[in-house]
């Protein structure tokens, strides 16, 4: 016969039972979120001069990015996602460091902004701390598909400096440059008009003072010897020689494919290069299932020269500019269904971006639009109006991150370093500041406001303008120190030079500087006044309290983008037979295409 005090007891036993077991669910549970949230995959897939208003889940509603869509589906959608510049190598520099290239040397002092050449020999400092190098240190695989663009050599042509294996990356295939229109025959120059504009004043001032010396010895008023104009004349011709020869050349001196160290394809043949650039990825892929593994899909699309394969050219509805687009669409697809294939969608945070704004100057010699579409916003590519740093940002990763989601807080393209190298289980640098933050809070739904109150808009090494995002308003102040001279002067962009520049006559500076308010205002149109905004003195006094803390910040580097550094050095070129052959071979050829459905 059982007593109250026994009942009592039983029923003590069946509570702590009950409650030990609930306590070993939820540390199982725990255990398991953990787990989810340690060590991703990563896929950061990179697009190259694409415009925000080129995609379906960004509003437009002619492409086909069904692909791309889904990850905004699926995912969360950065409607305030801004490049750290508005040009390829300082822009790819910061998304790699998490700094402002300001910081590491990879911004230029000059007219010239990004590399032009494969045998310079400026590039990404090896002291610099990229996110794959982080991510190696913690067992990950790592692979580079696609465009560099951040140097490869430093004082002879294997050294290798620069080059992705250097920064982290175990596998490399891709161009160590960039996607020029020279690189593709029939496409133009983007040197041609440069160099010619360049070469009238000093062939002029060499002609008059070479008739002024002949007139002069002529009547007798100066001797000059015989000699020293021969060697004058040696060097002119010389110089001519090599220019001419270097620009003759161009194609196969810099746009040519490499695996790793070695060159495979010289000059690159774009014939099916995105499947084959997509297939790398996929392998890629496959050879780590088992594994935790860093893919970054540099993509060559949209930049010119563009190119399509047979599958999706005169397929779009915007000529080889949309073809380019949906082809790369199609790529995307194929990396997010090799996922699914091998049971990884849940284990891998899939990012896509573009590395700048659309460059709305790109006019193919036939009057074709070879640029993109940035939506409602003004300027493009190479300027700090919205529509040149104002890019795509969507992270899918499902179960984890919120899906179907849309945040217009600023975030930047320099937050993935700190988001990434987090999920990696890795330590931040502790010797240098980094400008990024971690994303997952924000992605997750569990702050709603960013952690960027201020983000500096550089113009190479100037600083163009500050966005300010207080933390008690929801408006967006942008204040502009100086803007770009658009030429022809009512349009949208510098057509006349072909992309923008940042100092000297090719700017108007503004003092007081411009303020806009992107909250109410995100096409920036009207400049507010203090007639229209009672706060306007108070909020320029913020600002610029936050730019001298900024600038107390920085410390001297050397300038990777000097002159010095991007001219051409014959002893650096990479060449995969000799200068003779016209550094030609092929070791692409032959390979079987991947399969393609353009839908």
């Amino acid at each position: 016969m059982l007593h109250l005090a026994d009942l009592q007891n039983e029923k003590w036993r069946k509570k702590m039972a009950l409650l030990l077991l609930l306590i070993i669910c939820q540390c199982t549970i725990n255990s398991v979120k953990t787990h989810s949230l340690s060590k991703p995959n990563i896929i950061l897939l990179m697009a190259d001069d694409l415009g925000i208003g080129d995609l379906g889940c960004y509003g437009n509603r002619t492409l086909r990015t069904p692909n791309i869509d889904r990850l905004a589906v699926e995912g969360v959608t950065l409607t305030q996602h801004i490049a750290a510049s508005p040009l390829c190598t300082p822009s790819r520099a910061a998304f790699l460091t998490g700094r402002y290239p300001i910081r590491s040397g990879m911004a230029a002092f000059s007219r010239v902004g990004v590399f032009l050449f494969s045998a310079s020999s400026g590039g990404l400092p090896s002291e610099e701390i990229t996110f794959s190098k982080l991510l190696k240190q913690k067992g990950y695989a790592t692979a580079l598909i696609g465009k560099w663009h951040l140097g490869m050599n430093c004082e002879s042509r294997n050294d290798f400096c620069h080059h992705p294996h250097n920064h982290g990356f175990d596998y490399f295939y891709g161009l160590p440059v960039t996607n020029f229109r020279d690189c593709k025959l029939g496409q133009g120059s983007v040197f041609l008009k440069g160099v010619q504009k360049a070469l009238v004043t000093p062939i002029q001032i060499t002609g008059i003072a070479l008739v002024s010396l002949a007139i002069a010895q002529y009547i007798g008023l100066l001797t000059v010897p015989f000699q020293a104009l021969g060697y004058f004349l040696l060097i002119i011709t010389i110089s001519l020689v090599v220019l001419i020869f270097f620009f003759y050349h161009f194609r196969h001196l810099n746009c040519f494919l490499m695996r790793d160290h070695q060159i495979i394809q010289q000059p690159l043949s774009y014939e099916n290069l995105t499947q084959r650039l997509t297939k790398e990825a996929m392998q890629f892929i496959g050879r780590n299932t088992d594994a935790p593994f860093l893919l970054v899909l540099s993509y060559l699309h949209v930049h010119t020269a563009l190119y399509a394969s047979e599958n999706f050219k005169g397929k779009s509805k915007h000529g080889l500019y949309g073809d380019a687009v949906e082809e790369m669409d199609w790529s995307v697809g194929q990396v997010l269904d090799v996922l699914k294939k091998h049971n990884l969608s849940e284990k891998t945070l899939v990012y896509f971006t573009s590395d700048q704004g659309a460059h709305v100057e790109e006019i193919s010699s036939a009057g074709e639009v070879h640029g993109g579409y940035n939506g409602i916003y003004k300027g493009g590519k190479s300027t700090n109006w919205e529509g040149g740093i104002r890019v795509p940002g969507l992270l899918r990763w499902p179960g984890v991150v919120q899906a179907g989601v849309y945040i217009d807080e600023p975030t930047s393209n320099m937050d993935i370093f700190a988001t990434i190298v987090k999920l990696a289980d890795a330590q931040l640098p502790s010797d240098r500041i980094i400008d990024g933050h971690d994303l997952l809070p924000l992605l997750q739904g569990k702050v709603t406001r960013s952690r960027h109150e201020f983000l500096f808009h550089y113009c190479n090494a100037y600083l163009n303008a500050v966005r300010w995002h207080p933390g008690n308003s929801e408006s967006v102040w942008k204040v502009f120190f100086f803007t770009p001279n658009f030429s022809p002067e009512d349009s949208n962009g510098c057509y006349d030079s072909h992309v923008c520049f940042c100092h000297g006559g090719f700017i108007t500076q503004h003092d007081p500087p411009l303020l806009f308010d992107l909250s109410r205002d995100p096409g920036e149109k009207v400049p507010l006044t203090p007639e229209t905004e009672s706060h306007f003195y108070e909020i320029l006094r913020v600002v610029h309290q936050a730019v001298e803390n900024h600038t107390r910040s920085l410390h001297a580097v050397p300038n990777q983008l000097s002159w010095d550094n991007l001219l051409w050095k014959p002893w650096l070129q990479l060449c995969c037979s000799s200068l003779f052959q016209s550094c030609y071979c092929d070791n692409e050829s032959g390979g079987s295409p991947l399969e393609v459905h353009s839908g």
